[in-house]
């Protein structure tokens, strides 16, 4: 039985009491939520899971992160370095890209070693092999989609992005709409590309039952992609993102009646005061399905920092109801990513998740701020660095680098205001005291 089917028979599954317990959640709320579909709890039965994760209404919110080859870089044992790095820092999920190289032992290494839910892509398995095979990336059959979907799930991916959105009623009004970048995803460009070549209806949309049956099979969970996500703030919120919005919710509902998992990503590039109406709509045209966001990137003007743009629009998305940030590292929009940048991308997620969490009233997430605060009050840098998004790796280094012999540090010295306000109230307590 799958994750859905044994909680609509009233059955807390393992993987969902071991997620509750790793995060304080009452099980039989959650049990609920999942049947109903508004959280999902991604594991394909051929994948055991150290940290199963639950996503969706009332969970804290997750983060994932992406690795994968490409034609300039590939790398098997690079690839799984980054893995390693996204584990040691702590990531909810990890999705492998790879455009190149030994796709399927890449996808298997991974699953093997990963301890939380591995999500893949399976359409860019068909374009690759075209283009090894000097064809165009978009000169694969209809079968192929159906093939490397299957392939995924044997594999034991978790959870699998499907453009299956992008129809011929949504694709045909992008040529000739406003929108400065047509389409920037790599997964939708590749299905849009083949349905403009061979002019047929989007494979994943006309065979989404047998995909369904796929899903269930394996217990996959399927990530609805944006295909017509913007890839530019001035493109944010335009009629091909809305349209294939309404598509997406349409196949939600299908899917939960057939019993399959599903959640739906959204944008991509949005201007900062659109983020909050994005989130809602989406969770409204989706049945407040989980909600998986990419950034969103607030502005296109910082190449280089992209990670830090991605998380400000994170935190705000995961606060107004995003379930899900897929971390941006430094080198988006510029350059493969080497191990570093996974690392960076990460810790900046996993801080806009904890910002997130915490103003949502997340009890683990507050408890951890008061502790933190606590631990400031007393000084106790190891208590700090233990409590910190990176384990206080950086914060360490920073105060090693220019230390200070006080109880403080050498920004404020004996200037530090906790330090002064601390020793006056000592003297006003042993004063009152004495006069007792």
């Amino acid at each position: 039985m799958t994750q859905i089917d044994k909680a609509r028979t009233g059955e807390s599954s393992p993987e969902l009491l071991k997620a509750c317990a790793n995060e304080g959640l009452d099980a039989e709320h959650l049990r609920k939520n999942l049947a109903q579909g508004f959280s999902v709890l991604p594991k394909n039965r051929l994948h055991s899971l150290d940290f199963p994760k639950l996503i969706g209404k009332d969970c804290p919110v997750k983060v994932n992160v992406n690795i994968g080859t490409s034609k300039g870089y590939s790398s098997q044992t690079e690839e799984m370095a980054k893995a390693k790095i996204s584990f040691e820092y702590g990531t909810d999920a990890i999705m492998i890209l790879s455009t190149w190289g030994d796709l399927r032992g890449m996808r298997k290494e991974l699953v093997e070693l990963s301890p939380v839910p591995v999500g893949s892509v399976p359409i860019y398995d068909a374009a690759v092999k075209a283009f090894t095979e000097n064809r165009k990336v978009i000169d694969f059959s209809e079968k192929d989609f159906l093939e490397m979907v299957l392939m995924h799930a044997e594999d034991g991916i978790d959870f699998m992005t499907i453009h299956v959105g992008i129809t011929k009623d949504v694709l045909k009004k992008v040529k000739n709409s406003e929108r400065i970048l047509k389409v920037v995803s790599r997964g939708g460009a590749i299905v849009s590309g083949w349905m403009i070549s061979n002019g047929l209806e989007n494979p994943f949309y006309r065979n989404f039952d047998e995909i369904l049956s796929i899903a269930k099979d394996y217990d996959v969970t399927l990530s609805l992609g944006d295909g017509m996500r913007p890839g530019a703030v001035a493109d944010g919120t335009d009629p091909q993102q809305i349209e294939e919005l309404f598509v997406l919710g349409e196949l939600v509902e299908k899917a939960r009646k057939a019993g399959v998992q599903v959640m739906v990503e959204g944008p991509g590039h949005l201007y900062l005061d659109q983020i909050e109406m994005n989130v809602k709509l989406a969770k409204r045209l989706t049945y407040d399905a989980p909600f998986f966001v990419l950034g969103p990137l607030v502005t296109d003007c910082a190449p280089g920092y992209d990670h830090i743009v991605g998380a400000i629009g994170g935190a705000l998305a995961a606060y107004h109801g995003a379930d899900f940030l897929c971390y941006v590292t430094p080198a988006e929009h510029v350059s493969l990513p080497d191990a570093e940048d996974v690392k960076e991308g990460l810790i900046v997620s996993k801080i806009a998740a904890q910002s997130a969490n915490s103003a949502r009233n997340f009890n683990t997430s507050v408890e951890k701020e008061i502790l933190m605060a606590k631990a400031r009050k007393a000084f106790d840098w190891e208590k700090e660095y233990a409590l910190s998004v990176d384990k206080g790796e950086k914060a360490r280094s920073l105060r090693e680098r220019r230390p200070y012999d006080g109880e403080g540090c050498s920004m404020c010295g004996p200037f530090c205001a906790l330090k002064i306000l601390e020793d006056s109230f000592g003297k006003e307590d042993k004063d009152t005291a004495e006069q007792d």
